[in-house]
């Protein structure tokens, strides 16, 4: 996929209405990128609606220049230069139905104010003519714009009832834009919080995903809150805080590390949301000890984005006490490859100026031979070295590689000695019985 050009994909957009401008149609830019456009922000695609029907969008496009996947809601994705990227035309239309609470059931093309009345937001229902330079405002989009709302067209649990995932995109575009719910759009997402449970998982990790890497991640985890969403989506984060006055003090110190991390980074939001939930004494069990992981399974995120959190978040404690614990316990941690979002969330809850944080930034400094040295030996060396294969290899592995890195071996040859040592010691308490 290239690389795309915001400026080649604005132009290619501008062609596509001039286009069907010059057969007869009426095309306009329809929804997020004009919302865009309108905040003074550069959109990130395009979308085109138009009175002409599918067939005739690839009359005028060419079939070699166009996909017809969506055609059966009016949709006709039309393909551009190489770094212009696709835009995707949609007849005007009305949705008739939403039986699955998620897809119309039929849809019926119309006029360009009937397709803004069907859409979900007046933010998102604005259209924008780039020839004439003017907009097109059925739903008093404008208004809510200036005024910072994020508004259901119509009826808002009518809305949520067509698509329960609305709730969701409501949450995330008031978190982005630091705009507020509207008063009749926050009450229906109260109401209606439970119905989100027959949304697909995939559909509301997505959204999830968009909120977590964004930077106003604490906001929206405090909106997902106050609609009571929290409790469908994150569950284990909604039971941590339910209860004053410990909740409290975990939902402030969450909220407040959200807001210091970097933009885009999955995993680090996910064990930052997670925490607090996953210190020692917020559980007596071993069942938490992967929550990233049971939590991105849930969410369809993806599983090395669980897996690098659920190593966040157990190796916490690590730096936690990093001047008090064996320099190879610690060295081990310090050259993974997620070390730097581990110290990262630790400043977070910690500060920067925290002594073993310090510690820990200086030891990285160190030559890479002295902070992640070659192993001496491997699995291939105590095979040739006599040994049969078998559990005990990973912990002679261990053994020699703390050694090493404690200082005390320095060559293949003291290494294999110390595993002939331990190998004679365990067959001497396997003689005496002691083992």
């Amino acid at each position: 996929m290239p690389q795309l050009d915001p400026q080649q994909q604005r132009e290619f957009a501008v062609t596509v209405v001039g286009r069907l401008r010059a057969e007869g149609h009426t095309a306009y830019w329809a929804g997020g990128c004009v919302r865009d456009q309108l905040l003074g922000l550069m959109p990130k695609d395009y979308d085109v609606a138009t009175s002409a029907p599918p067939e005739e969008v690839r009359r005028i496009f060419t079939h070699n220049r166009t996909l017809a996947i969506g055609a059966a809601f009016g949709v006709i994705t039309v393909l551009g230069p190489w770094r212009a990227g696709q835009i995707e035309v949609a007849t005007f239309r009305e949705d008739l139905g939403y039986t699955d609470g998620r897809h119309p059931d039929t849809v019926q093309f119309s006029t360009a104010e009937l397709d803004a009345h069907r859409r979900d937001f007046t933010i998102n229902g604005l259209f924008y003519d780039p020839v004439d330079d003017r907009i097109i405002d059925y739903v008093l989009g404008q208004r809510d714009l200036r005024e910072g709302l994020v508004r259901a067209i119509g009826n808002p649990r009518y809305r949520f009832h067509e698509d329960r995932l609305r709730m969701l995109r409501a949450v995330r575009l008031a978190a982005q834009f630091g705009f507020q719910l509207e008063v009749e759009t926050l009450h229906a997402i109260r109401e209606m919080a439970e119905l989100l449970t027959a949304v697909s998982a995939e559909r509301i990790g997505s959204e999830m995903r968009r909120m977590l890497e964004h930077p106003t991640r604490a906001r929206a985890v405090e909106l997902l809150r106050e609609t009571k969403l929290l409790a469908v989506v994150l569950p284990e984060l909604e039971a941590l805080v339910a209860d004053p006055p410990a909740g409290d003090g975990d939902w402030r110190e969450t909220l407040l590390v959200l807001r210091t991390l970097p933009e885009g980074d999955l995993p680090l939001a996910l064990a930052a949301v997670l925490h607090r939930i996953n210190r020692p004494e917020a559980h007596s069990d071993r069942k938490h000890a992967n929550i990233a992981e049971q939590v991105a399974d849930r969410l369809r995120l993806p599983r090395k984005d669980g897996a690098r959190a659920a190593w966040i978040l157990n190796h916490l404690t690590v730096i936690t006490q990093a001047r008090q614990i064996p320099w190879p316990r610690l060295q081990r941690v310090l050259f993974f490859d997620g070390t730097e979002q581990l110290l990262t969330l630790h400043a977070a809850v910690q500060g920067e100026d925290d002594p073993n944080l310090q510690y820990c930034r200086a030891k990285l400094q160190l030559p890479p031979e002295q902070l992640n040295p070659a192993p001496l030996i491997g699995g291939d060396d105590l095979i040739a070295h006599g040994l049969k294969p078998g559990k005990i290899f990973q912990k002679l592995l261990d053994l020699v590689r703390d050694a090493q890195l404690e200082g005390k071996l320095a060559t293949k040859k003291e290494a294999l000695a110390m595993v002939d040592a331990i190998m004679q010691e365990r067959s001497s308490r396997r003689t005496s019985g002691t083992e």
